[in-house]
Formats: structure tokens, C-alpha cells, sequence
């Protein structure tokens, strides 16, 4: 008996939720708003996928920023940045003028 009586607020439940989106579906402007939301569901995917190439580039760039520390410990430190950073600037000077 409590079987019968859950199942039929089920099904109410149910036939209320169709109903309501047979409405909604019937609603002026609802072809606009159906449209933005599965854009928006398209637009979240695509951003899920660009995330998941963030992790990879982040470990990438963990490991490059490790052997860039190895490089600087054994040829003598920050001298070497400045010098590598030194030289752009100037490069860029000239180039530019």
C-alpha cells in the first residue's frame, strides 16, 4: 500500500515536470532561450576541454622551471638571467630602430 501511494506522487511528480516543459517549450521566446542555454552547454564543454590542456602545460612548465633552476645553480645564479634579459632588451632596441 505505501508502494502504490509513493509511486502515484512519483508519477505526479512526473507528469508535472512534462507539463511544465511542454509550457515552457510553447512559451514565446522560448526557441531564444532553448538556444542560449545549449550554446552556454556548448560554450562550458569547450571550456572544460581548455582547462584539462592547462594541467598538461602546467606540468610542462613545472618541469622546465626545474631544469632552468638546475642551469642557474651551477652557472653561477641570477648573473646569468640578467645578462640573457640584458641582451633581449637591447636586441629589441636596435631591431626597432
Amino acid at each position: 500500500m505505501a508502494q502504490s501511494r509513493q509511486r502515484n506522487i512519483v508519477e505526479r511528480l512526473a507528469d508535472a515536470g512534462e507539463e511544465a516543459i511542454q509550457r515552457i517549450g510553447t512559451a514565446p521566446g522560448a526557441d531564444r532561450l532553448l538556444g542560449a542555454v545549449n550554446t552556454m552547454r556548448d560554450r562550458v564543454d569547450d571550456l572544460q576541454k581548455r582547462m584539462r590542456g592547462l594541467e598538461a602545460l602546467e606540468k610542462r612548465l613545472g618541469s622546465v622551471e626545474r631544469r632552468l633552476d638546475k642551469l642557474e645553480g651551477k652557472g653561477g645564479g641570477a648573473s646569468t638571467r640578467k645578462t640573457s634579459s640584458t641582451k633581449r632588451s637591447t636586441t629589441r632596441k636596435s631591431s626597432s630602430s
